[in-house]
């Protein structure tokens, strides 16, 4: 409450309303913008991925592909519906793009899957037309709608009705962007491939080895990746990318492994 200025006067409330703008300090680090490149950075608008789990439609056309130089050129661009997030046209410059959307450029003819890389970072990585039709769905709620109706809820805000019983939460679908219908499910269960979508092994791969209920706390899930090495996660963390080691989708460069600091330097040198 701020000082009105008298002791009779009723209290002044500040701040109506959502916040419009995003300092780029405050901005999340795996955007990966430079420090001195301005006061602001784009603020994702409100849509399927929240704020700092997403990338905004601009910075994936003007930083990573660098089809653009300015924040003007990007609207240029979009303003000509060539760019299509998940099939569907959009021209909102500041739209969130999350994991596993698909980024499609008509003109050009290419295709971008957003994914984690080796160190938990967004990577634009690009894809064939066949991989582009499909993406992989996070099933966040399972429950009954209206008139009964059977429906799960995806991690990327999407609605399906009368899923397959045998579909239940945390298990992972392979959605039909162009039909919005379920062809495939993979269980979240030992065996499975998954990728690890926050904390600090965010970005890596592993299969999963067993997993541990706490009653009352988070449930924790054990993973070993292709070279061997041993993790644990919250399940909450844990997504679902196929079975044993073969993924549904083809992963960036590294291949979710993550290397020591001294394999790291090996690999430079």
């Amino acid at each position: 409450v701020a000082w009105s200025g008298s002791y009779f006067a009723s209290p002044v409330t500040m701040a109506r309303g959502p916040k419009k703008h995003l300092k780029r300090l405050n901005a999340p680090k795996h955007w990966m913008l430079d420090k001195l490149g301005g006061v602001f950075a784009p603020k994702p608008s409100p849509g399927p991925h929240k704020q700092r789990e997403c990338l905004p439609l601009c910075l994936i056309l003007r930083n990573r592909l660098k089809y653009a130089l300015t924040y003007k050129e990007v609207t240029t661009i979009l303003m000509q519906r060539v760019v299509k997030v998940d099939g569907k046209i959009r021209m909102d410059k500041c739209f969130p793009c999350g994991i596993m959307d698909v980024v499609s450029i008509e003109k050009t003819n290419e295709h971008f899957r957003l994914i984690y890389d080796n160190k938990g970072r967004f990577v634009v990585h690009r894809i064939e037309a066949i991989e582009a039709q499909y993406k992989l769905c996070k099933v966040k709620s399972k429950k009954l709608g209206d008139k009964g109706v059977p429906c799960v809820g995806l991690h990327d805000g999407r609605t399906i009705r009368y899923p397959d019983p045998v579909i239940k939460e945390n298990d992972t679908v392979l959605v039909d962007i162009a039909t919005n219908k379920i062809s495939e499910s993979i269980k979240f269960d030992v065996g499975a491939l998954c990728m690890i979508t926050g904390g600090r092994n965010a970005g890596r791969v592993g299969v999963i080895q067993r997993r541990e209920k706490h009653m009352g706390s988070f449930e924790i899930v054990h993973l070993k990746d292709a070279a061997g090495q041993e993790f644990a996660t919250r399940g909450t963390n844990v997504f679902a990318i196929g079975t044993g080691n073969k993924p549904l989708i083809s992963l960036p460069k590294g291949k979710g492994i993550k290397l020591s600091i001294v394999d790291e330097m090996a690999k430079k040198a």
